[in-house]
């Protein structure tokens, strides 16, 4: 068990550190970095879901006063490994899906390097492709390095024999992140060392991951991103746009190329969140007792590289069931390569289990908190380790008292109000508590107090204040004597920001270089001492499921004559751990849950398969939720620590707010109506007349 830090400032509502620098504009995200006379980048994209290029005529735009080059596959640097095939760009002709990178223009402004894109001639070969997802098509398969199948017992002779069957297929379509500050990159190479200014989520991981692949010693490559305007997951791994800056600097050096991602093309080339169809069969004694569990998940990927959107990650940990079979498969298609969303398979998950878990409690008759309640496991049904901090039915119990739960009327469609129908829901949410190794931070003494390095990644989920005050209390000072650096490689190495991990795995590297610091200067260091601390793994993960939990209460209104649907209220109660700042962990909770709202309610790529393209890339018709569409939203936790977690107590808070949510306000519609909806999102004509 690690010793607990001592929490003077942890715990506190300090105001952002870096908000003065944000609201003056001062706080320089990725394309805002002054660079000398850059060139701007506009890319070439190809227009087939899968084939060849078989010519490409760029002089029209060469001609174009203004343009410095055009580089396409004929002449971009080569590639050291091209095993990635998502990042191995402009290596060869050939075309995976619609919206490849095939070559980019650079010029001297961003309009002139547009307009010139415009005029280069690209002709192709099209071949047949394929594009439709459905679950039962003949090429879904296991995915390569996914989770292993789980059967145990007799499930099919326990389904058979059970006296509740439930049998339901659910699906979730495509999502996207949309952070509000697009992909950006500025790039520079200086003879063979290369400077990326970028929006990621993990400087050092990206550096880790470009290096190789460009076939420069990683030395040679430093990622500056102090600030960045969101990410959902999008930024947790490179792609291929800092890869098509790098490759563009490489033909001009010494002169730096901006590159910002258009919002249309965001639908294509910075990953996002594959659709899921979940077949969910569940045997029951009459009582609500759960004694066969399947749970059958098919995800989409794509040909160009594989990611599977693992929607059976939840199914295998949270409810007991003695008989069980789980399996999760991919479908790789001719389309954009998909890659973490907020949540990544915990979120899709719970919309079918904790939608089946409330069909489960109508067909039982029974409350769905009880249901869940006789359905808790003792020991993690998955690996069979003793749970850590289980405390979901607090979460729920604590919910229902403030949601006004026991004043409910079971029946669907009993609350009617002015042709609105008023409907409540509720659902289960759980994540993993993960705390990554490898992180190191370097505290030095300086007159006005301390520097504290780390390659930290802040999203604006407050890392800049939340680890000034785990800094502040590991050298048991005030916060303001803290000077932070992150989000630079040329710091000491940090992990990514992904996982809920960041703050976990970060603040073990300052606490134990805090720790240190004191040990070798004692509390009047001279300036210029310094120590170093690395966060090393947690032995208790081996011996303990650790996982974070919670509640999701919803209420919804939907209009009898037309099916509109609005949100009332929501809550969230979670088990997180310590709360390090609650300002910014609220904003968090909050910010997981409104994307819930989108999951539910607004969210959904439209794929046509005819040609491997999302047509409504753009946020005029990609719908999120907006201050209209969220009118009371709470969220809370309970006040605890965790010492099993680490010396911080605490357990990541990122994602655990979206998962569960989305499962939340379907149950309330089917509440409301009595109509059971079972894809998202939930629209306004599933509650029509037929």
């Amino acid at each position: 068990m690690s010793e607990l830090l001592r929490a003077t400032a942890i715990g506190t509502d300090l105001t952002r550190v870096e908000g003065p620098a944000k609201v003056r504009g001062r706080a320089p995200y990725a394309y805002e970095h002054p660079l000398e006379e850059p060139l701007h980048l506009h890319p070439l994209c190809a227009t087939i879901a899968r084939g060849r290029v078989s010519s490409i005529d760029a002089s029209a735009a060469s001609a174009l006063d203004g343009v410095v080059r055009v580089i396409t596959h004929h002449d971009a640097p080569r590639l050291a490994d091209t095993d990635d095939g998502e990042l191995a760009i402009l290596q060869d002709e050939r075309i995976g899906f619609r919206g490849q990178y095939l070559g980019a223009v650079l010029a001297e402004t961003p309009e002139i390097a547009r307009q010139a894109a415009d005029l280069v001639v690209i002709e192709t070969d099209a071949e047949h492709h394929d594009a439709e997802f459905r679950p039962d098509h003949p090429g879904a398969r296991a995915p390569e390095g996914g989770a292993d199948d789980v059967r145990t017992g007799q499930f099919d002779t326990a389904l058979a024999a059970a006296e509740i069957v439930l049998d339901q297929r659910y699906s979730t379509p495509i999502e996207h992140n949309n952070p509000m500050e697009p992909h950006t990159t500025s790039a520079r190479w200086d003879g063979d060392t290369l400077t990326l200014w970028t929006s990621t989520q993990g400087a050092h991981p990206a550096k880790q991951t470009l290096a190789p692949i460009l076939g420069i010693d990683p030395e040679r490559l430093r990622i500056i991103s102090p600030h960045v305007g969101g990410g959902f997951g999008s930024k947790g791994l490179p792609h291929a746009d800092m890869m098509l800056a790098a490759l563009a600097a490489q033909v001009v050096p010494g002169r730096a190329v901006k590159y910002a991602v258009t919002r249309q093309h965001m639908f294509a080339v910075t990953g996002y969140r594959a659709p899921t169809s979940q077949h969910v069969r569940i045997g029951a004694r009459v009582d609500g007792t759960i004694t066969a569990f399947g749970f059958d998940a098919v995800s989409m990927s794509s040909r160009t590289k594989e990611f599977p959107e693992q929607a059976i990650k939840p199914a295998r940990q949270m409810y007991a069931g003695a008989h069980r079979h789980i399996t999760q498969r991919v479908l790789p298609l001719d389309v954009a390569v998909p890659s973490w969303m907020r949540a990544p398979g915990e979120a899709p998950g719970m919309v079918g289990l904790e939608i089946a878990m409330d069909e489960l409690a109508d067909a039982c008759d029974l409350d769905p908190i009880e249901l869940r309640a006789r359905n808790e496991p003792e020991l993690d049904p998955d690996t069979g380790l003793p749970f850590n901090q289980r405390r979901l039915l607090d979460c729920l119990r604590e919910g229902a008292e403030r949601f006004g739960w026991a004043e409910r009327d079971p029946r669907p469609r009993s609350h009617h109000q002015d042709g609105w129908l008023i409907g409540t829901g509720v659902a289960s949410a759980t994540y993993p508590a993960f705390r990554q190794p490898g992180s190191k931070a370097l505290i030095r003494s300086v007159a006005s107090g301390y520097e504290v390095a780390i390659g930290a990644a802040d999203l604006g989920t407050g890392t800049w204040t939340a680890l000034t005050q785990v800094a502040a209390d590991a050298l048991e000072v005030e916060p303001e004597q803290i000077q932070l650096a992150i989000g630079d490689t040329a710091l000491p190495h940090a992990t990514v920001a992904g996982g809920s991990t960041g703050l976990a795995s970060w603040s073990a590297a300052v606490i134990t270089a805090g720790r240190a610091f004191r040990r070798e200067h004692g509390t009047s260091p001279a300036v210029g001492a310094e120590s170093t601390g690395e966060a090393g793994k947690n032995p208790a993960a081996q011996e303990l499921a650790m996982h974070s939990y919670g509640a999701h209460f919803g209420q919804v209104r939907i209009h009898e004559p037309t099916g509109e649907i609005r949100l009332d209220r929501m809550l969230g109660v979670f088990s997180a751990g310590r709360i390090i700042n609650p300002r910014t962990a609220r904003s968090q909770f909050i910010g997981g849950m409104t994307m819930g709202v989108g999951m539910a309610l607004h969210e959904k790529g439209e794929l046509d398969p005819r040609f491997g393209h999302v047509v409504n890339h753009d946020l005029a018709e990609y719908h999120v939720p907006v201050n209209a569409d969220i009118r009371e939203i709470e969220a809370h936790w309970l006040d605890e620590e965790d010492p099993q977690a680490g010396p911080l107590g605490a357990r990541g808070i990122g994602e655990i707010g979206i998962v569960g949510a989305a499962a939340a306000i379907a149950n309330a519609a089917h509440h409301a109506t009595g109509v059971r909806v079972r894809e998202l999102p939930v629209f306004g004509d599933a509650f029509l007349p037929r």
